[in-house]
């Protein structure tokens, strides 16, 4: 007999099986009455009959604790196990999705390259000798430059005959333009190799002269012709020092006993100011203590910044405390001058070349010079003195770059203070530096006029491009590739002569108009 009908199912959470193909329409038929009323459409099979725990179980689902449980404990997402299925081989042509197949990535070999390559264009390659491939010289191409001979990735169209025709051309152009840049360095390298031989040359030969000629008839010899046209080509560097300190002199009288007594005072402040100082000081007292102290701060500071490239100069460097004693003893013998940015550099290059009581017999007599002695003292008088004089001979020597910088109220002050603080070191090469510093033992101040002069001759056409602020930067910091026979044959075509008038006389006359001047405007003669 006919079974009776069912009631509805209560409420429930829908079976999913997600093993199925269309979760949807199983959930639907399981939560469908197993029989269909009257008028419609007979399954196509009957059902299966069901087992009594199958009934009991949907009888009972709609139980709270039951049916939140099952919920809980059911695993809608079921683990599918990975099916390894067989590669592919994808069709030539264009494929914007999809792996490559890994037999078409592997790399090939150049021989194959280059099969490939001849089969295609039908031409032949015979590679070099290995004789005639490094004659002269090693060149070896870029390995990313072949990367044009290479074939397109299989997903990418193929190239044609005439677009491979044209990267080897190009390939071949670019490995063309490599070699003549290679030739070309190598001959640069050549020509400067062959320059330093014969600087090397020139410089032992010069030594031989300067020791066994010269130095024993210094007095006699010193302002010959020849002497001083071998001293224009530069001194060697083991004479270097000791003919630096007999053009300086010592007019001080200074002595290396001095030297330690004047060092002894410095490390004894140096000690006091470690120390904490007494309530019973006087304000004077104070004060001076003070500006001793910021001047020992200042010391200490450029010494870090003297030569850093050098790394000799800077806190545990060999020369470190040797050049700390030199400029702490300076400010014992000179407390009026003190210590002045800039002194270290001057210095530190006296190091370089002389012994310690040496190099400081020599900085002393060095900075007692009138015109170091007018810069490191900031006589504002006098310093505008000598930046009227070089004036002079600006417009004389380069009238249109004068007049540039005429335009653009550009002084002298703005580019040649740091140049005669420092005596070139810090704007220019040190060896170059060293080269200016033998002329300028030899002709006086009159010679780092010449050189500022020198320096904007070299670099004229540039700055007749540039604007204010450029000019003063690029003062400021100098090419580091300028050399030594540019900058000296610059310096050479600089004529220090105005109207007949030589530099001493040009600045003479300045000095006499500016008393004269003084004279007219004082008190006195209006009274």
């Amino acid at each position: 007999g006919e079974p009776p009908a069912r009631a509805p199912a209560p409420l429930g959470f829908t079976d999913v099986n997600l093993n199925s193909r269309n979760t949807y329409e199983v959930s639907r038929r399981r939560s469908a009455p197993e029989h269909l009323p009257h008028g419609g459409t007979a399954p196509a099979a009957p059902a299966p009959p069901q087992e009594p725990a199958e009934r009991a179980r949907r009888a009972g689902i709609a139980g709270a604790g039951s049916s939140f449980a099952e919920f809980f404990t059911r695993n809608f997402f079921t683990k599918r196990t990975k099916e390894l299925k067989p590669a592919v081989q994808s069709a030539p042509g264009w494929k914007l999705f999809g792996k490559v197949p890994p037999r078409e990535n592997l790399p090939k070999d150049s021989k194959i390259i280059q099969q490939e390559y001849e089969a295609r264009t039908g031409r032949m390659y015979k590679p070099p000798p290995s004789s005639a491939r490094r004659k002269n010289i090693e060149f070896e191409p870029l390995s990313t430059t072949a990367l044009i001979l290479e074939d397109r990735p299989a997903n990418l169209p193929a190239k044609s005959v005439e677009e491979a025709l044209r990267h080897r051309q190009e390939y071949d152009e670019m490995v063309a333009e490599a070699k003549k840049r290679e030739i070309k360095e190598a001959h640069k390298r050549k020509k400067i190799m062959r320059e330093r031989f014969k600087q090397e040359e020139n410089i032992a030969s010069a030594m031989v002269i300067w020791v066994n000629e010269i130095l024993p008839n210094w007095e006699g010899m010193r302002a010959t012709r020849r002497v001083r046209e071998l001293w224009w080509q530069g001194l060697p560097p083991s004479v270097r020092g000791k003919v630096w300190s007999l053009a300086v002199g010592n007019e001080l009288n200074i002595t290396p006993e001095l030297y330690e007594i004047f060092l002894s005072r410095a490390k004894e402040r140096w000690k006091s100011f470690s120390e904490p100082s007494s309530e019973t000081d006087t304000e004077d007292a104070v004060a001076s203590v003070a500006d001793r102290e910021a001047s020992l701060e200042l010391i200490k500071l450029d010494i870090s910044r003297t030569f850093p490239s050098l790394y000799i100069f800077q806190k545990g460097g060999p020369y470190h405390d040797l050049l700390h004693s030199v400029l702490g003893a300076y400010t014992c013998y000179r407390p009026d001058v003190g210590y002045v940015q800039g002194m270290s550099f001057i210095a530190a290059v006296l190091i370089l070349n002389l012994e310690e009581a040496d190099a400081f017999i020599a900085f002393a007599n060095l900075l007692n010079k009138p015109c170091q002695l007018a810069f490191f003292r900031v006589d504002h008088s006098m310093m505008l003195k000598y930046f009227a004089a070089f004036e002079v001979f600006f417009e004389e020597n380069l009238p249109k770059l004068f007049l540039h910088f005429k335009s653009y109220s550009l002084t002298p002050d703005i580019y040649l203070i740091d140049w005669i603080f420092t005596l070139y070191s810090k704007s220019l090469p040190l060896d170059l530096a060293c080269r200016v510093w033998d002329v300028f033992c030899r002709d006086g101040e009159e010679f780092l006029f010449r050189t500022g002069l020198g320096i904007l001759r070299l670099y004229e056409d540039i700055l007749l491009q540039m604007d204010f602020i450029h000019i003063a930067q690029f003062l400021t910091k100098l090419p580091e590739d300028i050399t030594s026979e540019k900058l000296f044959s610059c310096i050479a075509a600089i004529q220090m002569q105005n109207s007949n008038k030589k530099w001493a006389q040009v600045f003479a006359s300045l000095m006499k108009d500016s008393k004269e001047g003084d004279k007219n405007h004082s008190p006195a003669l209006k009274s």
